[in-house]
């Protein structure tokens, strides 16, 4: 037996040698006995059934074969199908940027103001009706709320002004930002708009603004008159000139009679929002002015105020006498 094991390695050296010579590696030839051990493990690995689990499974680390890899679990994607109630298909960024194109106002500047009139008015509705409004809309217009609060107003001067201390904003600009931002949800959910409980004294609001800005067919509530509008507006303003950015009236009355009247004007914007810019030349003399600073020019808007300053003035029992 012994001699027959040295004669079996004689002849593995020799098989061994002529492998090196011929560049292959000794297992290549059968030469080398761990070769036949590691051959004779894995056949009889093979045979024995599934390997052991735990800490003794075999692994590319131990001298085993790599696991094969994981197959990776289907993925069930969604079938489409319409929004689930309460949740919001309103993009932030697009209802914004229309909201900046109805204002004629930056992203930013329409953005503080939408964020402003979302958060008015949700609380100028009851708690239902806010929760609605808030599930319906995009949530970073609602996310963060003044560290102060937000003041219930259901009347138009306090809501304006709320929306206008929130934005920082003067309450013309909030009324503008207002508009815009609703009519900007309409075009979004004319529905939700339509259904929700809006305080009698904020309709005016919600009654779409005129299309664009002008007297007919206009764009936004701050867009140019047209010149022929323009021309049109003033043969109705008797009182009223122009120079295409403005609107002007000039009151020449008693002091006392003055004093008066413009008192009178002064409150047009606790009722509308609005209210002229008022120069006070001498005691006898003012000068009123009506502008939309966003458009740099006359609008719609614009027309409507000079008449509700007309009507002030008349009701002030000043209107004859005024030059």
């Amino acid at each position: 037996m012994r001699k027959q094991m040295e004669g079996d390695n004689q002849r593995r050296r020799a098989l061994a040698r002529e492998a090196r010579e011929h560049g292959r590696q000794a297992s290549e030839t059968g030469a080398s006995l761990s070769a036949t051990k590691q051959l004779t493990h894995l056949d009889r690995g093979k045979r024995a059934g599934p390997p052991p689990a735990g800490r003794h499974k075999p692994d590319s680390t131990r001298g085993g074969p790599a696991p094969p890899p994981a197959a990776a679990a289907p993925t069930e994607r969604p079938l489409p199908g319409p929004a689930a109630p309460g949740v919001t298909t309103m993009g932030y960024r697009d209802l914004v940027d229309d909201v900046g194109r109805r204002a004629g106002v930056d992203f930013r500047t329409a953005k503080v103001g939408a964020e402003a009139t979302v958060l008015a008015l949700a609380w100028a509705l009851g708690e239902a009706e806010r929760e609605r409004l808030l599930e319906a809309v995009p949530v970073k217009l609602h996310d963060v709320v003044p560290v102060d609060g937000v003041e219930s107003h259901r009347e138009l001067p306090g809501f304006l002004a709320e929306v206008g201390r929130i934005s920082g904003r003067t309450p013309e600009e909030a009324r503008y930002q207002a508009q815009a931002t609703l009519a900007a949800l309409a075009d979004r959910d004319a529905e939700l708009v339509a259904s929700l409980d809006v305080p009698d004294g904020l309709q005016d609001l919600v009654e779409p603004p005129p299309v664009g800005g002008g007297l007919v067919g206009a764009r936004t509530s701050t867009a140019p008159l047209t010149e022929p509008e323009l021309r049109d507006a003033l043969a109705r303003l008797t009182y009223w000139s122009s120079d295409r950015r403005s609107l002007v009236r000039t009151l020449e009355l008693p002091a006392d009679n003055l004093d008066r009247v413009l008192d009178r004007i002064d409150r047009l914007r606790d009722e509308t929002g609005r209210s002229p810019q008022i120069g006070r030349p001498t005691a006898e003399t003012a000068v009123l002015t009506v502008r939309t600073r966003q458009a740099d020019a006359v609008t719609a808007l614009d027309v409507d105020l000079a008449r509700r300053v007309d009507d002030a003035i008349e009701e002030a029992g000043a209107g004859m006498n005024a030059g």
